[in-house]
């Protein structure tokens, strides 16, 4: 928590230069009266000893938190001194705060997904089968998420198939509905009512759909965690096959709302975090 006017905050991944959360935590900050100076910290490639480096810089030179992103939401975990207990049933952590020179581990993701998919979805995740694209640190938060949600069953695919059948294993205690793993994303689509991308497809530069478009059908709901750019081809063709939709903002805004409290103790004045997010992402 600041316990003074200045705030250093910072994200840590790769890439990372198109991200929204300088611009919203820069914002919420001026918003209760902080000066938030946010810091971007591009690594790529980084080891064990790099990430080691990072963490101990981030406690020793006066950081209030960071946030973490791909691809090193899960390898910052043994460099951590406690996770909330959130964060540990996901197993990934997308914000570390600094207490007293503790680094602890939380997970926003989850919880701003959730209340996003609440938000646009809302009962109709509860109506059939979803299928998840992404067994990573993003796929793990969004997995809690669907659980929570009353998600009856839960399709997971990933490029690496031992991942997915690792999280559906987990994600499968976690909730009333069942996790399965899945050879492909054409298998996992039969019947399913609902699709979640958490891979990195379609963020740009990349400008491909983890689904082909043949497979989305109308009355499908379909969201994706990837908000660069703010309309995924994943999420134009699901618009246009007449799919209700959830766009990463609802995601990467949920999470910097909580993420805000945790870091600050504050809460951001409803709408600023939101107005933020549009004005850097267009």
């Amino acid at each position: 928590m600041a316990t003074s006017n200045r705030v250093l905050l910072g994200l840590f991944g790769h890439p990372i230069s198109h991200s929204a959360a300088p611009a919203m935590m820069e914002a919420a900050g001026a918003a209760v009266g902080l000066d938030v100076r946010y810091h971007l910290i591009e690594v790529a490639g980084a080891d064990e000893g790099v990430i080691r480096r990072i963490l101990d810089g981030v406690r020793l030179i006066g950081f209030a938190g960071i946030n973490v992103t791909f691809p090193y939401k899960q390898a910052v975990i043994p460099f951590l001194d406690a996770l909330d207990p959130g964060a540990a049933q996901v197993g990934a952590v997308n914000l570390v705060t600094v207490r007293d020179g503790r680094l602890t581990g939380h997970n926003t993701d989850s919880t701003g997904f959730l209340a996003g998919l609440l938000g646009t979805v809302g009962e109709a995740a509860k109506s059939g089968p979803a299928v998840l694209i992404g067994a990573g640190g993003a796929g793990r938060a969004i997995a809690w998420a669907l659980a929570r949600a009353g998600v009856p069953e839960v399709r997971v695919v990933d490029q690496d198939p031992a991942r997915a059948a690792s999280l559906a294993a987990e994600a499968s205690g976690w909730g009333s509905g069942r996790f399965v793993p899945d050879d492909s994303v054409p298998a996992a689509m039969r019947g399913a009512l609902g699709v979640v991308n958490a891979s990195p497809a379609g963020m740009l530069p990349d400008t491909s759909s983890p689904v082909d478009a043949a497979l989305l059908e109308a009355g499908m709901w379909v969201a994706d965690a990837v908000y660069h750019p703010p309309v995924t081809p994943l999420l134009a063709a699901a618009g246009a096959k007449g799919c209700a939709v959830m766009p990463g903002r609802a995601m990467s805004v949920g999470q910097a709302e909580d993420g805000f409290r945790l870091f600050t103790g504050r809460t951001a004045p409803p709408g600023v975090i939101g107005a933020a997010f549009d004005a850097h992402v267009r």
